[in-house]
């Protein structure tokens, strides 16, 4: 995490789209820790584990979020460079890709022994 300050101009690298979320008063956002481009110094926020090892090894998401709390603005991106980086040395979906960030890939073969390949 880097922290901003004074005036002028800066320019911030994400990949993909990039949305904005005003969030209310007391308002909660979870997002993919990878996700979170930036946010204002109002806004809460905390690391948290996923809750449960299933849902962290077959999920896709990691083990990790980004629990976010209002008031404030909060921008987040649709492509995080770690993904970018693998879809771009991955095939087209059509030729037998595997699902991206899930724990098949962390382990290699036994993704391609559960897909039938």
């Amino acid at each position: 995490m880097q922290r901003l300050q004074g005036d002028g101009l800066c320019f911030v690298h994400a990949g993909g789209t990039i949305h904005t979320v005003e969030l209310r008063p007391g308002e909660t956002l979870r997002v993919d820790t990878g996700c979170l481009v930036a946010l204002q110094p109002s806004v809460t926020y905390d690391i948290q584990f996923v809750g449960k090892v299933k849902t962290a090894l077959f999920g896709g998401e990691g083990l990790f979020f980004a629990t976010l709390t209002g008031p404030g603005k909060v921008w987040l991106q649709s492509l995080p460079l770690s993904r970018m980086a693998t879809a771009s040395t991955r095939p087209p979906h059509g030729s037998g890709a595997r699902r991206e960030g899930s724990a098949l890939d962390v382990f290699g073969g036994l993704g391609n022994l559960l897909d039938g390949r």
